[in-house]
């Protein structure tokens, strides 16, 4: 479960108001979608989650951690509960897509035997077994996002943040991509996305966060364009926020 109670975000620095008394509540099993437009919020939201700053006022709960009182010793093991997928990719050049995500298996002590069984399965789930000996820089920029979220789903966390997933493959990919991040989702995860890209939005529906200048002005389920979106629309979240 993720949840933020009462939440501001002072940078005193720049004297910037980021986040400003936040509520939010993310029960296990949830996929959401974080929206808003450059400066509202969404970037110090990410380092809320994963406790890279802490918040001026209130309390950030995150797969059973109180991160206000979270110890430094414990923050290795905290951070390790969280999957992240990130925009640039962020896989090492030198090693190939077996041994990227294998990698974090390594790190946290788990066997080869395990290694041996986790690697496959994952990258059989993003359909990139047949791509395990190759290098990053002989795969697509979606094929590479794919081995970032065998990566992020290869420790089976609790949570996984996918911060603009979609932002540097072809738009055409987008969509793959989400529909890959649902699968996940299926077999348990927590996924928060963070998104710029309305139109996958659309299509997929659900839950969605908005922020506005550091304030959450639209939290609820939208339906999509998809098969499988919800029946019903909320014309405030299209007409107001114009997504």
């Amino acid at each position: 479960m993720v949840e933020l109670k009462n939440v501001d975000v002072l940078y005193k620095e720049s004297g910037v108001d980021a986040l400003r008394d936040v509520n939010i509540r993310i029960n296990d099993g949830e996929f959401v979608f974080i929206v808003g437009d450059s400066g509202a919020g969404k970037s110090t939201l990410l380092k809320l989650l994963t406790n890279e700053i802490l918040p001026t006022k209130g309390r950030v709960f995150v797969n059973g951690y109180n991160l206000s009182k979270l110890k430094k010793k414990k923050i290795p093991k905290f951070r390790r509960s969280i999957g992240m997928v990130f925009q640039d990719f962020r896989l090492i050049p030198g090693m190939t897509v077996f041994e990227n995500v294998a990698f974090v298996l390594r790190v946290t002590d788990k066997s080869n035997r395990f290694i041996r069984k986790r690697v496959p399965y994952v990258l059989n789930l993003v359909k990139l077994a047949d791509r395990a000996k190759s290098h990053p820089s002989q795969l697509s920029g979606g094929e590479r996002q794919r081995v970032g979220i065998a990566r992020a789903f290869a420790t089976d966390p609790g949570l996984i943040i996918a911060d603009e997933p979609t932002g540097n493959i072809d738009p055409r990919l987008s969509y793959e991509i989400v529909e890959l991040l649902l699968d996940i989702n299926k077999c348990g995860a927590t996924i928060i996305m963070v998104t710029h890209e309305h139109d996958l939005v659309r299509y997929f529906g659900g839950r969605i966060i908005n922020l506005k200048n550091g304030q959450v002005v639209f939290d609820d389920f939208i339906p999509g364009e998809s098969p499988n979106s919800h029946d019903e629309m909320d014309d405030e979240y299209y007409d107001d926020e114009g997504v």
